[in-house]
């Protein structure tokens, strides 16, 4: 049985169809990726799905008693509320009977029935549980201070505030709109095992390539306002896609020779209309509107010269840089070569940006030296940066840079060819840049960038608001840029396939520089894990260190006690909780019974929690 039935679904803008007549469905425990280019209507039918638009025509059918949650692409916040007060709001189910189960216990004329009720409310919720979850989630996407108002978040932490939210609602249906935007690598793994792991029903939209490999077990497309269905993975979706439009050209070219022949016959004497066959007119009709669909897939054409590059390029001499007591930067050195391919990586908010800043000399060192060689020229392309003038025209605000622009070939355009190529056509270079939508508008902050002819290209989150069919074409340009590479993202398959090494930021100022790409790092970190685990290592370290590692790992007897008695301590207290569990489920008339029973459960759920952490350290000291 289908969670979400559509059936029909059309909606259209002015005179344009975003879609027209699709239909699927998504039954409990599926996962769904919708993909496709900017502007085809993605958010338009996830925001139609979950209620916020209508649509023209077509049915939406959810399955009784089915809850839907929706996570925007650019979440809006009640500004004068608090993190705390956004993400455990009363309109949680979980926190609502969880509010009204503590009032009770202190109510003492609240009923047995009304405890009982909770208390099946509660086990039914799995509210007992929810306080771990909701620790673990604030903890995965970096939301330590709950008590900031919202006004002062930024996009990014609204981002991460609005995922919290939804994934502390639990609903039946989970809708996404770009979910990884503004989550470190960290984070966006720690999600992803989160959604496989567990029975939940889900649509998306995402333009990262390994979260919907890893996530999705269906692909939608949208395409000239069509739907198609893939069951399988990326490659797969390729595949069928490739096959689609191939046998969608040999259509479109057959139309339209058999439309010079009927479009002749359309053009004959009046008089003989009024014989025409009536059917042989519609079916012009059809004919024509194959005929004229344009095969002109919209791609991103990128090919522009770079200035040239001497040998002295950007150097770092013992580089440090603090901020009050904390340390960002300590003590890194590092001289940037020719073609050099490198990806930065590590937590949020753990210096990344501040490391740029100093690479482009916008903030000074605390300790160290930044030299830049007389040759440089640094094309910074940042998320944060909104150097765009409302005011300005599309066209206008690339002429401030140049009027023309030298191709990689060694050919000169005008302005208005490039903003063709980046997919500005003619008809929309005079467009004012407020009504550009977010993805048009980080295209042409990229299209600014590429104009100055840089040697030297860094990257701070270029992924986010792109297509899939943009990151391919962007993807193609950067593998064959001349000049040095320096590229934050948290597209795993963006960066596997652009850098050759890494700086990890690992915290406390410590940055390692690691040679491999981010799946060669995460594959060295798991084998790293693995063997720490394992007896001493096969090399023998100097004596000195090896008495102080087998004093580490060595259990002493207290400790071997302890660990004994913990196995005990716990298994009484599981057969403790269940049997306060059985009681609870099979009710009592005494109010005073019922709340002394609940609150036993919390304190055991507690001490089971304490027992088992301090059982699993002492475990890995017994291995």
């Amino acid at each position: 049985m289908n969670l979400l039935s559509v059936d029909q679904l059309s909606k259209a803008y002015t005179e344009k169809w975003l879609f027209k007549n699709i239909s699927f469905g998504i039954a409990k425990g599926e996962k769904l990726a919708l993909v496709g280019a900017n502007g085809t209507g993605k958010s338009t039918l996830l925001k139609t799905i979950a209620g916020l638009i209508k649509q023209d025509s077509g049915e939406l059918q959810l399955a009784n008693g089915c809850s839907v949650g929706y996570l925007p692409q650019e979440p809006e916040l009640d500004e004068n509320k608090t993190i705390q007060q956004t993400i455990f709001s009363s309109d949680n189910p979980t926190v609502k009977i969880i509010n009204e189960y503590e009032a009770a216990i202190l109510d003492i004329e609240a009923s047995g029935d009304r405890m009982q009720f909770l208390l099946d409310e509660m086990s039914r919720l799995d509210a007992w549980e929810f306080e771990k979850r909701s620790k673990q989630i604030l903890s995965k996407l970096g939301i330590s201070d709950v008590e900031v108002l919202n006004k002062s978040l930024s996009g990014g932490q609204r981002k991460r505030v609005a995922l919290a939210q939804l994934l502390l609602l639990n609903p039946d249906l989970i809708i996404m709109d770009e979910p990884t935007n503004h989550l470190d690598l960290e984070a966006i793994e720690w999600l992803e095992n989160l959604l496989t792991a567990h029975q939940i029903s889900l649509l998306m939209v995402t333009h990262d390539r390994y979260f919907l490999d890893n996530v999705s077990n269906q692909i939608l497309e949208l395409d000239r306002g069509n739907l198609y269905i893939h069951k399988g993975n990326y490659a797969y979706f390729l595949e069928k896609k490739s096959m689609r439009e191939t046998i969608h050209a040999a259509e479109v070219s057959k139309a339209r020779n058999l439309m010079v022949k009927e479009l002749e016959w359309m053009r004959r004497m009046p008089k003989a209309r009024g014989t025409k066959s009536k059917s042989r007119i519609e079916a012009f009709y059809d004919l024509k509107d194959i005929a004229t669909q344009n095969l002109n897939q919209n791609e991103l054409e990128i090919s522009v010269q770079t200035t040239r590059l001497g040998n002295k390029i950007i150097e770092l001499h013992n580089i440090s840089k603090q901020f009050d007591d904390l340390n960002i930067i300590e003590n890194f050195s590092y001289i940037f070569k020719k073609k050099d391919r490198i990806g930065v990586v590590g937590k949020n908010g753990i210096g990344k940006s501040t490391f740029l800043d100093l690479l482009t000399q916008t903030q000074a060192p605390s300790r160290g030296e930044v030299i830049h060689g007389s040759t440089l020229k640094i094309g910074y392309y940042t998320q944060h940066t909104n150097n765009l003038n409302n005011e300005n025209r599309i066209i206008d605000e690339v002429k401030e840079i140049a009027e023309y622009v030298t191709l990689g070939t060694g050919e000169q355009v005008a302005v208005s060819k490039l903003l063709d190529m980046f997919l500005f056509p003619p008809s929309v270079q005079h467009t004012p840049i407020s009504k550009l939508s977010g993805g048009e508008r980080r295209r042409l902050q990229l299209l600014k960038v590429l104009v100055s002819n840089p040697n030297f290209l860094i990257l701070d989150e270029p992924t986010n608001d792109l297509d899939i069919d943009t990151l391919n074409v962007l993807e193609d340009f950067l593998s064959e840029f001349a000049g040095c590479l320096l590229l934050v993202s948290h597209d795993r398959y963006f960066m596997d396939n652009l850098v050759e090494h890494l700086f990890v930021f690992e915290g406390e100022g410590k940055i390692k520089d690691f040679y491999g790409n981010y799946t060669d790092y995460k594959d060295q970190k798991t084998e790293l894990s693995s063997e720490s685990k394992k007896t001493e290592p096969k090399s023998s370290p100097t004596a000195a260190t090896t008495v102080v590692e087998s004093k580490k790992k060595k259990a002493s007897f207290k400790e071997q006690q302890e660990y004994k008695n913990l196995e005990t301590e716990i298994a009484k207290l599981e057969s403790l909780k269940q049997e306060l569990t059985n009681k609870l489920n099979k009710g009592s008339s005494s109010h005073s019974e019922l709340a002394e029973w609940a609150l036993a459960i919390e304190k055991a759920n507690l001490q089971i929690d304490e027992k088992s952490l301090r059982w699993l350290e002492l475990g890995e000291i017994m291995d």
